[in-house]
């Protein structure tokens, strides 16, 4: 490879390893010559110095781990914000604040259950799914789970594309059970934020996660998320307790489809019998500052440690 360097700093670029000696990666140089190194989560900037994380780099990295930092992203509160979402303005669907969400958010479920051609029933759990349909996203960890949720007084919503396997089973689920699951091969901008507004819960399986977005977008429409506890879904969603009235949301602790159902089944426990105990989940979600002003502030004092540190 030419790169046009003086020899200097070819050192630089070199990362070794055990099966093929001696590569050259542009990132290692990258490592190794910042003054900061941000990642989009703490749990993943952890998950970063593992062997399994790490791909590779786990050693580099923890050779500069005073480097690094994690910045859990936020979100467009304009364009994601239950009380102002323009895909919420028509077909029976409504915007809702706080004050009003036990009057609008039913509201945005049964135009959801209409529009999709569920059976509109108010006290039946509305799960969603949103993301791409592959491996990472845990998306076979939901089809292994789905003969345990038909057995479930549940309906289901899946929306995302990608490997032709998952999308065809995602079709013949919906063949199979037409009552209770709906799966939306594609993406719609307008589909996500309804289903945002209308699921009482979203899925959020994955595999591996940095940060991402949708459990922030799912609590601050009061939605709640049940997802694996690895990256940023870690960070952002506290594991609810019953005794002190605390967290937002469910986790499980590996990508294994029964910690999935353990976890799903306690949440729609929760529903069906502690309602008090749910609108106080949909509340702390809803009253949390998921803003970029709250990440822009940890940006700064990154970028201002960096600056005076020589």
């Amino acid at each position: 490879m030419y790169v046009n360097l003086p020899e200097h700093y070819m050192d630089l670029f070199k990362l070794y390893d055990l099966i093929g000696g001696d590569h050259f990666n542009i990132f290692v140089a990258g490592l190794k010559t910042a003054d900061r190194v941000v990642t989009v989560s703490h749990g993943y900037s952890w998950e970063l110095k593992t062997a399994e994380g790490g791909w590779g780099l786990h050693r580099i990295i923890n050779e500069n781990d005073w480097k690094l930092r994690g910045i859990v992203n936020g979100i467009d509160t304009k364009e994601w914000n239950s009380q102002y979402d323009i895909h919420l303005k028509s077909d029976g669907y409504t915007n809702y604040s706080l004050e009003t969400l036990q009057t609008g958010k039913p509201k945005c479920k049964a135009a959801l259950q209409k529009e999709l051609g569920l059976p509109v029933h108010e006290d039946v759990p509305l799960l969603g799914f949103i993301g791409r349909l592959d491996q990472q996203k845990g998306v076979d960890l939901i089809t292994e789970a789905i003969p345990w949720m038909i057995g479930q007084d549940v309906q289901l919503v899946m929306l995302g594309t990608g490997r032709p396997d998952l999308e065809q089973m995602l079709r013949q689920f919906e063949n199979e059970h037409h009552d209770k699951v709906r799966g939306w091969v594609g993406f719609s901008v307008k589909t996500a934020h309804r289903i945002t507004a209308g699921a009482d819960i979203l899925l959020m399986p994955s595999r591996f996660e940095p940060c991402c977005l949708n459990q922030l977008y799912a609590m601050n429409y009061g939605t709640i998320p049940v997802v694996h506890a690895v990256g940023g879904l870690r960070d952002t969603v506290q594991q609810f307790n019953l005794f002190e009235e605390s967290g937002v949301g469910w986790t499980f602790d590996s990508a294994d489809a029964s910690k999935l159902i353990h976890a799903l089944g306690n949440c729609l426990l929760t529903y069906q019998q502690y309602k008090t105990s749910w609108e106080g989940l949909q509340i702390r979600g809803m009253k949390q500052d998921l803003s970029w002003d709250n990440a822009a502030e940890k940006y700064e004092e990154v970028l201002v440690a960096a600056k005076y540190q020589w």
